[in-house]
């Protein structure tokens, strides 16, 4: 609705919230089956297309009071209704996750970067370390696992969420040993070089961005960063020489 109010009046969108939100509070509502405005006040707003129905009904002491109860256990139930509605659905796409002891997992880890482009992570995060061994399950959901020496510091029981089965154990692998994996299972990627440079005008200002490779990371894997944030984390990137590699290589 707030795309389509955007779209609608352009520049001026912000003055026309007040009107989004009328239409918001006196649109059906599927999950309630009645408007949002009704279930608050019980009953209907009247806009001036009801301005020639007369006759509204007046509600004193305890009949206000029942209205509402009973407009409550309505409500009530139709939510419990499209939540369960709702349950199903996950439900049925759901599938339970389960290892056996001496099965080869992957563990689940988060690489932590100085700048965060559009508030996302790089297209290959989260990452996935190992594969480790199971030693046991603990609990209906949890499963130790046999880590390095590495990672003693690590707690070796895990969420079910935190690992990916592997179907063999292969010749090459996320080698835990040369990134440095923290407590809460994240490591910090630190930019290597700048391959190329590329400026965004808009009208009144230009924003320079750079083409960052990141460690653990090939080229292929390269993603565009703000200068300015590149700067403020990590400056050595823009030594004479730092730049000047990067553009040879680019």
């Amino acid at each position: 609705m707030l795309r389509a109010c955007a779209l609608d009046f352009g520049g001026a969108w912000d003055k026309s919230l007040p009107y989004a939100e009328f239409s918001y509070n006196n649109s059906y509502q599927a999950s309630l089956q009645m408007a949002p405005f009704e279930a608050l006040y019980g009953r209907r707003c009247r806009t001036p297309l009801f301005w020639d129905q007369t006759g509204e009904r007046q509600l004193f002491g305890t009949e206000v009071l029942a209205e509402a109860e009973e407009k409550v256990r309505i409500i009530r139930e139709r939510l419990r209704i499209a939540q369960s509605r709702q349950k199903s659905y996950a439900d049925n796409r759901r599938r339970e996750l389960t290892f056996e002891a001496g099965d080869y997992v992957y563990l689940r880890v988060t690489p932590l970067r100085g700048v965060h482009r559009f508030q996302t992570k790089g297209k290959l995060a989260p990452r996935f370390v190992g594969p480790y061994k199971i030693l046991e399950r603990r609990g209906e959901v949890a499963y130790q696992l046999e880590l390095p020496s590495n990672m003693i510091g690590i707690h070796d029981v895990f969420h079910v969420s935190q690992l990916k089965k592997c179907l063999r154990v292969p010749e090459e692998q996320a080698d835990s040993e040369h990134i440095d994996i923290q407590e809460d299972l994240t490591y910090v990627e630190k930019p290597v070089r700048i391959l190329d440079t590329s400026e965004r005008r808009t009208r009144n200002k230009v924003t320079r961005f750079c083409r960052v490779q990141w460690s653990h990371h090939s080229e292929e894997e390269a993603t565009w960063e703000r200068e300015d944030e590149l700067k403020a984390a990590h400056p050595y990137l823009f030594t004479s020489s730092s730049e000047s590699r990067g553009r040879d290589s680019a």
